[in-house]
């Protein structure tokens, strides 16, 4: 449903007309798009039509509406929409509640918030996982990591609602921004003590302790290295994965604090982790960096491979540079890489980004002329990006 709103509504207006109702799936998809495209007020117009011509929204469709006047930072219009849900037919449930506490809550609205946590004691409206960590994550984020423990308290007490490491890393983000080492370590403990395994996020949580450097980026790489020794994974798997999850999430300088920290204590940087620190630089559009990365591989005799100049290549396009990728190709071609299909496919596809579609087509017909690009991705990339190809037999 997602695209071209009037190519949609034609279509289910060309249903009705063959006497085919829609279904509430397909209004709420069409609601989604509307809010997308043109904003939560056309959204609410296109429910009207949808009830004008027989339609039968449902509960989720109203839903929709509630997310994107949030969206649109329309707390007060989506609360007032709220109220009318039981005249309309409708009982608000936690879905509906849920979306207006995230709101609330990162705004700092406590009293209006718990306002609404109050009300939540019924059935389809009793708190959920995603409450407690709606609240969790806004009260950490405003400082008030006391409260942020205690309704995490409330929520272990129970065997209704589990935990996850999206209830515990906001935590764990502000303790480690506020310094306090000891009651992050403590708060990792109770995590594996429940069977929370940290992810990419919580790694990052813990890599805040680095924007205070000196002696806080080795009390972060202290704790990284216990969690790793209670990992079945080996030290060098588990450091590697560390600081490709680091790169992911953005935390680039981070990555290269804790790396400097790990080559102490013996971990050898390999072609991934190499790759890594290159799409983290690329991703934080440090192309410059990025590039020397790669050339003090080279000066250091260390032979990158295909996967690192991929790495690059790939940054670049992603960047929107696909001139410098090109570039870039041409420098690993003339110093005797061998680029492989996974290359030529990342430069097809930053050519279609940069809206060269005609020209991605001619170089993909060339290339799998050539015998570098194998029939199966052309028909993929073909098919993904609509590509035509002019006189290719396959």
């Amino acid at each position: 449903m997602q695209g071209n709103l009037n190519q949609c509504l034609q279509f289910i207006d060309r249903l009705i007309e063959k006497g085919l109702v829609p279904n509430a799936f397909t209004y709420s998809s069409l609601l989604e798009t509307a809010y997308k495209e043109r904003g939560a007020d056309e959204a609410m117009k296109l429910l009207d039509e949808i009830i004008a011509k027989g339609g039968m929204p449902n509960l989720v469709s109203y839903n929709v509406l509630l997310t994107g006047l949030c969206k649109e930072g329309r707390i007060h219009d989506a609360i007032r929409l709220f109220r009318e849900l039981p005249s309309k037919g409708y009982s608000p449930n936690v879905v509906s509640y849920n979306i207006l506490l995230r709101n609330l809550c990162y705004e700092g609205r406590w009293e209006e918030a718990n306002e609404l946590l109050a009300e939540m004691d019924g059935e389809e409206r009793t708190p959920s996982a995603i409450t407690y960590n709606i609240l969790i994550s806004s009260l950490a984020l405003h400082g008030r990591t006391e409260h942020a423990l205690q309704v995490l308290d409330e929520m272990t007490k129970g065997a209704a609602h589990k935990p996850t490491t999206a209830t515990y890393n906001p935590i764990i983000a502000r303790l480690a921004k506020e310094g306090m080492v000891e009651m992050v370590v403590k708060c990792l403990d109770q995590m594996l003590y429940r069977h929370v395994m940290p992810n990419d996020g919580t790694y990052s949580a813990i890599a805040v302790l680095c924007e205070e450097g000196g002696k806080k980026v080795k009390e972060a790489f202290t704790i990284i290295k216990t969690l790793g020794k209670k990992r079945s994974a080996s030290t060098h798997e588990f450091y590697k994965g560390v600081l490709a999850s680091l790169t992911r999430k953005g935390n680039t300088y981070a990555a290269f604090q804790l790396l400097y920290e790990m080559t102490k204590d013996g971990f050898t940087p390999d072609s991934h982790t190499y790759s890594s620190l290159i799409r983290g630089l690329c991703v934080e559009g440090m192309l410059n960096e990025a590039l020397e990365i790669f050339q003090l591989l080279e000066e250091n005799r260390y032979k990158p491979v295909v996967d690192n100049f991929n790495a690059l290549v790939l940054g670049f396009c992603k960047c929107g540079r696909t001139d410098l990728a090109l570039e870039v190709f041409e420098m690993i071609v003339e110093k005797g890489y061998l680029p492989n299909e996974t290359t030529y496919t990342i430069l097809v596809e930053g050519i279609v980004h940069e809206g060269e579609k005609e020209l991605a087509a001619d170089v993909l017909k060339e290339l799998y002329g050539r015998g570098v690009v194998r029939l199966n991705t052309l028909e993929r990339l073909v098919m993904q990006y609509d590509l035509e190809l002019e006189g290719l037999n396959v």
